[in-house]
């Protein structure tokens, strides 16, 4: 099982949210925490089971397709 939480501008929600749709991971909350902020940045919490192997793949897709692997993560 994997659940945790995701902060995207406005613009790389759709696709994130996509590809881990695509990857059976399942989408709980869409919300904003502040308002007039640039960018707006969306936050959205997900969740999903399977093995630890296809959804640490699944995770890993959202970041890819939203640009986020290479800015926030140690993970290469």
């Amino acid at each position: 099982m994997v659940d945790g939480d995701f902060a995207v501008t406005e613009d790389e929600l759709q696709p994130v949210l996509k590809s881990l749709l695509k990857n059976k991971i399942c989408i709980v909350a869409i919300h904003q925490h502040m308002t007039h902020e640039e960018p707006r940045i969306m936050f959205f919490h997900y969740w999903g089971r399977g093995s630890a192997k296809d959804l640490a793949q699944a995770v890993k897709g959202g970041l890819l397709v939203g640009g986020l692997l290479k800015v926030s993560s140690p993970v290469r």
